[in-house]
Order: C-alpha cells, then sequence, then structure tokens
C-alpha cells in the first residue's frame, strides 16, 4: 500500500535556494527548493547525524554543517565524504501552493 501524500508546506516558505526542515510521519525531512523544482531527502546527516537543513544548498547539492559532507538532493547519493551512505529521498509533489510528501 502506497502511504497518502502530507502537506508540509506552502511554496512561500521555501522560495528558491531555501531549504527547511519538515516532519513526515516519524521522519525528519530536509525540503529544498533548486531553481523553482522542490526535492526532499532526510535531514539528519547519514554520517553523524547533523541537521542538513542548517547547511548550505549550492546548485543540487545540501553540505552538512558539522562536517561537510554533501548530498545531491535529487539522488540522495554522497558526493563528497565523509559521509558514505546515502540520504532517503522522498517524493515531492507541488498542488497549488502546497507542497506535498509522501512518507516512506
Amino acid at each position: 500500500m502506497v502511504a497518502e501524500l502530507v502537506n508540509v508546506a506552502a511554496t512561500l516558505e521555501v522560495p528558491p535556494g531555501v531549504m527547511k526542515m519538515v516532519q513526515v510521519a516519524d521522519q525528519e525531512v530536509c525540503v529544498a527548493n533548486v531553481d523553482g523544482k522542490c526535492y526532499a531527502i532526510g535531514n539528519v546527516c547519514t554520517h553523524e547525524e547533523g541537521p542538513l537543513d542548517q547547511g548550505r544548498l549550492e546548485e543540487n547539492e545540501i553540505e552538512c554543517p558539522w562536517h561537510g559532507s554533501r548530498f545531491d538532493v535529487r539522488t540522495g547519493q554522497v558526493m563528497v565524504g565523509p559521509a558514505s551512505k546515502p540520504e532517503s529521498v522522498y517524493e515531492v509533489i507541488l498542488e497549488g501552493t502546497n507542497i506535498l510528501v509522501r512518507p516512506k
């Protein structure tokens, strides 16, 4: 069974170049707007649990503020260590002015 989409934020809350931590079910998720397209990955760094939403967003990559691991927001893949495990990625749908994310 596929989980239902959850309304997590208004599009005005996450303009291009901005990230926001949201709760989806019991997971912390980082929603990132890259040039008008929203992506969602796990918000807790897989290296030492740093808060990705407090890091830096550059093009399609989020940099963890603690140790500099970088993740591709489109795929969750590690681009630069020390992290070695990818982040979970979540389906994102824009519906009018709402950002919806599907829980895992």
